[in-house]
C-alpha cells in the first residue's frame, strides 16, 4: 500500500540526505584547503578534527530538515516551497554552527569552509530532490506508485478535487469512483463515475484496495458526516475531509486547539502575530526615515512648484479609513485646485480631470504626490506596504457592493501594495484590487514586503492608471 511505500521512501530520503550532507561537507573542506581558490594559510586544524564535526552536523541537519517539513509527501508540495524550506533549514544550521563555535571558543575552525558547505549543500539538496521528483513523476506516468482514492459525496468540492487531480497527473492520484445517495448511478464527471450509494461503503472497504477516502459531501448533507467518518475509521483506511464551503470561506482557514475543541479560523492573517507585526513596524520606521531623508530634495522642489503655480496649501490631508476601521488624516502634495470639502469626499478622480493642476498631473503620474505619506508611516497610521486606504464615503459604498472588502482593514494601509504593483490603482476594478489585497494579507512575509518595495521602483511610481 502507498502508506507503507511512503514510510520506506521517507527512510530512504533520510539516508540520502545524510549522504548529501556528508559529501557537501567533505567537498567544502577540499575546496577550501586543497585547491588554489582560497588562501590556505592558517589552517591550524587537521582534517580529522574537521571530520569529527560530522557526528554532530549530520543528525543536526536531519532534525532541521524534519522541522522544516522536508519529509512530507512530495505529491502536492510545490518545488519552490521545498526549495525555500531547504534554504531556511540550511540558514538556521549555518547560524547555529557559527554560534556553537563561538560558545566553545573555537576561532581556528574555518568560517569560510562553513559558508562553502552551506552553499554546496543547498545546491545539491535542491538538485537531488528535483531529480527524485522527476523520477517519481515518470514512475507514476507509467502506472506505478499510484494512490487510489474513493470520494464520498458528489458536490462542488468533489468536482474541484477531480479537476486538480486531472490537471496534475504527477501527483499520482487515481479516483476510483464516487458514492452518493442522490446522484444517479453511472453519472460521470471527467471520467470519474458515481458507482453507488453511501450505503455501499461497508461492502467496498473490506476489499482493501483503497489508499484514501475523501469525504466530499455537499453542505446540506453534513448531517451524515459523523456516521460516514465512523464507517471509514473502522476500516483503517486514511480518511480526509474536503469541505464544500468555497463560497463561504474562499481562502485559507486554519485550525487551533481550544482544550480539545477544534476552532476553525476563517482567515489566516500573519500580521496578527506579535513578532511579525513588530518586525514590520521596525522596517516601517527605518524605511520611512530613510525615504524622508532620501527624497527630501524632491519634496522641497515639489513644495515650491505647488506653491508657485496654484493658490492653496502645499499639502492637503484627507480622511481615510485605516487599521481596524479607524479614521486618520493621510497627507499628500496638493495636485488639484482647492475644492469644497463635501465635493472632495465623494468625487472620484477620472482621466483628464479638470480639477488637476498642471504640476498635479506630473506629480500624480509619477506618484510623487504620495511622498508625504512617509510621515504617516512614521506616525504609525500607515505602513510602507499594504492595501491602499480609501475615503469613508467609498468604504461605506464598497463594503455593501464588494464581497470581503472590509477584510483589508485587518492590517495597516500602505503607501504601496500588491494591487498597485499589478496595475490596480486609480479607476480600475475594485474586485481585482481586493483580490490582490487579500492575497497580500494572507501570504504576508517580510520577503514579500521587500519584493513589493523593489517592484514599486519599476512598476509602482509611474502607472497608466494614475491620473
Amino acid at each position: 500500500m502507498i502508506k507503507d511505500n511512503q514510510k520506506y521512501f521517507n527512510r530512504l530520503h533520510v539516508v540520502l540526505d545524510a549522504v548529501v550532507i556528508m559529501f557537501s561537507y567533505v567537498l567544502a573542506y577540499f575546496i577550501k584547503f586543497k585547491t588554489e581558490f582560497f588562501d590556505n594559510a592558517g589552517g591550524a586544524l587537521s582534517f580529522k578534527v574537521y571530520l569529527s564535526a560530522v557526528v554532530f552536523i549530520v543528525p543536526g541537519y536531519l532534525m532541521l530538515y524534519a522541522l522544516f517539513n522536508l519529509y512530507t509527501s512530495k505529491r502536492i508540495q510545490a518545488r519552490r516551497i521545498e526549495a525555500a524550506n531547504i534554504f531556511k533549514a540550511n540558514t538556521v544550521g549555518l547560524l547555529l554552527f557559527i554560534v556553537i563555535l563561538y560558545v566553545i571558543n573555537q576561532p581556528n575552525f574555518s568560517r569560510t569552509m562553513i559558508f562553502i558547505f552551506y552553499v554546496i549543500n543547498i545546491v545539491l539538496e535542491v538538485g537531488y530532490r528535483n531529480l527524485v521528483r522527476y523520477i517519481l513523476r515518470s514512475v507514476r506516468e507509467n502506472g506505478f506508485n499510484l494512490k487510489h482514492v474513493l470520494l464520498i459525496g458528489y458536490s462542488r468540492a468533489a468536482e474541484q478535487y477531480i479537476d486538480r487531480i486531472k490537471a496534475n497527473p504527477q501527483w499520482g492520484y487515481v479516483v476510483r469512483g464516487i458514492l452518493d445517495d442522490e446522484a444517479e448511478r453511472g453519472t460521470i464527471y471527467k471520467g470519474v463515475k458515481v458507482i453507488g450509494t453511501i450505503e455501499n461503503l461497508p461492502i467496498i472497504l473490506p476489499e482493501n484496495k483503497l489508499d484514501e477516502i475523501a469525504v466530499t459531501l455537499s453542505l446540506d448533507k453534513y448531517s451524515n458526516l459523523e456516521r460516514i467518518v465512523n464507517m471509514c475509521e473502522k476500516s483503517g483506511v486514511h480518511t480526509k475531509f474536503i469541505p464544500d464551503y468555497n463560497k463561504i470561506i474562499p481562502t485559507k482557514p486554519y485550525t487551533e486547539d481550544l482544550l480539545g475543541l477544534p476552532v476553525i479560523n476563517i482567515r489566516n492573517v500573519p500580521l496578527t502575530n506579535f513578532f511579525n507585526s513588530t518586525i514590520k513596524r521596525i522596517m516601517d520606521i527605518i524605511g520611512s526615515i530613510v525615504a524622508i531623508i532620501l527624497f527630501s530634495p524632491i519634496m522641497l522642489l515639489v513644495a515650491i512648484l505647488v506653491k508657485l503655480t496654484s493658490e492653496g496649501p502645499i499639502l492637503y490631508s484627507q480622511e481615510r479609513v485605516g487599521l481596524h476601521n479607524k479614521k486618520f488624516k493621510m497627507y499628500k502634495f496638493r495636485s488639484m485646485e482647492v475644492q469644497h470639502p463635501k465635493e472632495e469626499k465623494v468625487a472620484w478622480t477620472v482621466r483628464d480631470d479638470p480639477r488637476v493642476t498642471p504640476i498635479g498631473k506630473i506629480i500624480r503620474r509619477t506618484s510623487i504626490d504620495e511622498f508625504p505619506q512617509f510621515f504617516n508611516v512614521l506616525k504609525g497610521d500607515m505602513s510602507l506596504v499594504g492595501p491602499r486606504p480609501e475615503r469613508p464615503y467609498f468604504v461605506e459604498q464598497f463594503k455593501e457592493e464588494v464581497p470581503r472588502y472590509m477584510v483589508k482593514h485587518q492590517v495597516r494601509p500602505g503607501v504601496t501594495g500588491w494591487a498597485q504593483i499589478n496595475g490596480y490603482r486609480g479607476d480600475t476594478s475594485i474586485e481585482k484590487r481586493i483580490e490582490c489585497d487579500l492575497y497580500y494579507i494572507e501570504n504576508w512575509t517580510l520577503a514579500f514586503d521587500i519584493k513589493i518595495l523593489f517592484l514599486t521602483i519599476f512598476k509602482g511610481f509611474i502607472n497608466k492608471n494614475a491620473y
